[in-house]
């Protein structure tokens, strides 16, 4: 007997070594981009699980007797007072352990505590952006009575219960009443610009409405309409004329506006208990074909001709749409994706933009998205994200010309497709 149970624990030797070897081999088919390193954290798992082995072989119980991992059978209390020994069962003297929490239990636990902002707050901050919308739009009106705006809204993922974590970011769009007969927008593709997000606004019928016609000739350069002069023009206004102390006492809440910025930027402070609400104002002009233009500043560069064609509108639309059709976590798994990004440094890089072409195009791939499937997108997610990450394209969803990582380098993409790759084994530690 002795004999045969050294021979016994002898093969448990022998073969945990060999799976151990057969992860640390998977190593080495890992994604030339992303190799660096992961050796390192895999002889760390390897050992870790060698280390258990040994004391599950060895008999060590001293983790047992933890009432946080395990649970106790109930005792029949009646037999207890009578005398007579309790029923003997087969699980009475067993202890059972708690099945830990799975990687559905934690994304739920961490959606619900983390990700979501309250009701509350997010009307508040609603509110607010509404009253400095409102605040800014009489001032324009005094300050620039002949230029023709139209109403100043709330737009952007405060507007689409998109944010995360807090509502602390707002953005209100200044309309401006364009002529669609006398300025045509053309798409970056088509001009020097040779940008798929950025468009260029060109005026028409010069021979028959000849230049004055349109209160916007006057920010006309070289045939098109200049975002810099009007961007400049209103950011000049808010920035340096608006009364903010007066404004302060009306709204209650400390304004100010964020100096050095290229667009329009406010700074809320409404107390100590909320959050601090950054509000960007922009100027845009909104075309029949549901095309958008803003003199976003920040992002068309040094190009004084360019306007910036968000997609934003259209990509939360079509996740709204499908999400409502099929009653799927597409955007629920967006918003994860989007805590995770922004609480670990190494991914606060990807936005919003990134993680929104990510879902859509994992979207038309699958069509199970309903609540029980939440863990499997989002590890889904990061796979497909590591993909990208290797190959370095991520194209838009709607504008596939464009890469959303044109803009990283190469030691970013390794940074974050290292950290991702080695979250696949344990998706729950981006959780924390």
């Amino acid at each position: 007997m002795e004999r045969a149970g050294r021979a016994a624990d002898q093969e448990k030797d022998e073969k945990q070594p060999a799976d151990s070897w057969e992860e640390l081999s998977l190593v080495n088919s890992a994604p030339k981009l992303l190799k660096k390193g992961i050796e390192g954290v895999a002889i760390k798992q390897i050992s870790a699980a060698a280390r258990k082995g040994e004391k599950v072989l060895g008999g060590d119980s001293s983790s047992a007797g933890d009432d946080d991992d395990v649970c106790v059978c109930p005792v029949d209390l009646s037999q207890q007072h009578s005398g007579c020994p309790p029923a003997a069962s087969p699980v009475s003297d067993v202890k059972l352990r708690r099945a830990p929490p799975t990687l559905q239990d934690r994304l739920q636990q961490y959606y619900h505590t983390r990700v979501c902002v309250s009701r509350a707050e997010a009307q508040r901050a609603h509110r607010v952006a509404l009253e400095v919308g409102a605040e800014i739009q009489a001032f324009l009106r005094t300050k620039h009575p002949e230029m023709p705006l139209g109403d100043v809204s709330v737009a952007g993922s405060l507007l689409d219960e998109l944010q995360v974590l807090r509502a602390d970011r707002a953005c209100l769009l200044v309309a401006l009443q364009v002529e669609e007969t006398l300025w045509t927008p053309l798409r970056g593709e088509d001009t020097f610009l040779s940008h798929p997000h950025l468009c260029m606004l060109r005026r028409e019928n010069l021979e028959y409405f000849p230049r004055g016609r349109s209160y916007w000739d006057r920010f006309l350069v070289g045939g098109y309409m200049s975002s810099r002069l009007i961007g400049d023009l209103l950011r000049k206004s808010v920035t340096e004329a608006m009364n903010w102390p007066s404004l302060s006492g009306t709204l209650d809440c400390e304004v100010r506006p964020l100096l050095g910025a290229a667009d329009i930027e406010l700074e809320v402070l409404a107390g100590d208990d909320v959050a601090r609400l950054v509000v960007t104002v922009l100027p845009a002009a909104r075309f029949v074909d549901r095309r958008v233009l803003s003199a976003q500043l920040s992002r068309t560069g040094p190009y004084d001709h360019a306007w910036y064609h968000s997609l934003y509108s259209g990509e939360a639309g079509r996740l709204a749409a499908l999400d409502q059709s099929d009653g799927g976590v597409r955007r629920k798994c967006l918003k994860t994706l989007t805590a995770v990004c922004r609480t670990c440094p190494a991914l606060s890089r990807l936005g919003g933009r990134h993680l929104r072409s990510l879902i859509l195009r994992l979207s038309d791939q699958e069509s199970d998205w309903s609540e029980g499937a939440f863990s499997g997108r989002f590890r889904q997610a990061i796979v497909e994200l590591i993909g990208c990450l290797e190959v370095g394209q991520l194209p838009s969803y709607f504008k596939p010309a464009v890469n959303l990582l044109s803009q990283f380098g190469e030691d970013d993409i390794d940074e974050m497709g290292f950290l991702l790759y080695c979250a696949l084994s344990e998706p729950e530690q981006l959780l924390m």
